[in-house]
Formats: structure tokens, C-alpha cells, sequence
């Protein structure tokens, strides 16, 4: 079952490095060597381009970026453009899907709107736009690949997040979308320490 999921914690770790060993659980787990597991990680700096492209979704140049000290790299999961950087907890489950890929982004879906619903904060998730909405405004973004019935790439809730960082890129190619994280939703500090053993404990919940 995709609820007996082992953690391997990750802190913060550039993406390169994190993307091999998803690539590594991934192999494991298709051939049996290690159970499905949920990578943990706070990225640096960094935007990725999804299997949708999104380089027009860009509002500055990639130098200017590069000069920033973001981080581009192009992946295979789904969706277009996104941000990753600190303060934002990124979640890789390297799960046993299947073919039923609505069924597992709707239960990701889920144990994110639970664990928010734990602060009061009600949100939804959208069919449409994969990922996880307080008003008009994405908290959580979704993206995912299966390969060999086996899920990789994963999701980014904003946390703490800088939403300034967001400003160079139109999320996801969104334009009449903005984005929130618990700590501006909430008014208040919210710690990516404080956020791991709830979602861990949502994700257990929403996989039973």
C-alpha cells in the first residue's frame, strides 16, 4: 500500500541532485530493492519547464535570471513553467499508481486541502489546473510522470515562501491566476519543520 510509504528527508538540496535520486528510488522501487517512498526537499532557486514547455510563460530573460541565482532546467513531468525556492516543501512520492493517474492526483489533491484545513484555511483542488486553490490564488502546485506504473515529480506547497519570486514567470502559464502561501494566507511565520509531520500524516491518510 502506498500509505507504508518510507521518508527520506532530503533538506535543502539543488534540484539536479534531488532529481538522481528520485531516478534511483524510482529504479529501486520498479525492481523491488526499496519500498515506495516520499521524498522530502527545499529547493534553491529554481524554475522547471514541464513536457508543456513554457519558455513563453518567461517574464525576464534567462540571463537575468541566471544572474539572480536561479537554477533552469527542462523535466518530464506534466504542466508548464514553475518555480521552486525556500521556504516552498517539494514532495516527490515515488508511488505504485498504476494506470489510474486522476485517481492519484486527486488523492494528493486531497491530503494537501486536508493538511491546510488543519490552519482553518479552506482550499480546493481544480481538475482543470492540478494543484491546490484558495480562492484564485495557487498554494500548491502538481505535477507528475509514471513511469513503469510508478509516479515521480510530485508537488510544491508554498509554505514561506518569497511570492516575489513568482513575479518572473507566469505560474504554470496562468495568466489571470496569482499565488499564496500558508505564512500570507495566514498572516503569520509558518515553518517548513512545523508543515513536514502533517503532511506526512495527510498523505498516509489520503493513500489508505
Amino acid at each position: 500500500m502506498n500509505s507504508e510509504f518510507i521518508v527520506k528527508d532530503l533538506g535543502f538540496l539543488d534540484y539536479k541532485k534531488a532529481y538522481q535520486i528520485q531516478l534511483d528510488s524510482h529504479k529501486k522501487l520498479v525492481e523491488n530493492k526499496e519500498p515506495v517512498t516520499l521524498i522530502l526537499v527545499e529547493h534553491p532557486k529554481t524554475i522547471t519547464f514541464g513536457r508543456k514547455g513554457g519558455r513563453e510563460n518567461l517574464l525576464v530573460k534567462e540571463d537575468f535570471l541566471a544572474e539572480k541565482g536561479f537554477s533552469l532546467y527542462d523535466i518530464e513531468r506534466g504542466g508548464d513553467v514553475t518555480y521552486h525556492g525556500p521556504g516552498q516543501l517539494v514532495g516527490y512520492p515515488i508511488f505504485k499508481v498504476g494506470i489510474k493517474a486522476d485517481n492519484y492526483l486527486r488523492r494528493l489533491e486531497q491530503a494537501l486541502i486536508n493538511l491546510l484545513a488543519q490552519y482553518g484555511i479552506k482550499s480546493i483542488g481544480s481538475p482543470g489546473y492540478a494543484g491546490v486553490w484558495v480562492g484564485n490564488n495557487k498554494v500548491a502546485a502538481i505535477g507528475v510522470s509514471i513511469k513503469r506504473n510508478i509516479s515521480f515529480h510530485g508537488f510544491a506547497l508554498n509554505v514561506s515562501t518569497n511570492l516575489n519570486d513568482f513575479n518572473y514567470i507566469v505560474p504554470c502559464g496562468l495568466k489571470d491566476k496569482g499565488v499564496a502561501s500558508l505564512s500570507s494566507i495566514l498572516d503569520k511565520e509558518i515553518t517548513i519543520e512545523e508543515i513536514k509531520p502533517k503532511l506526512i500524516t495527510a498523505l498516509r491518510e489520503s493513500f489508505r
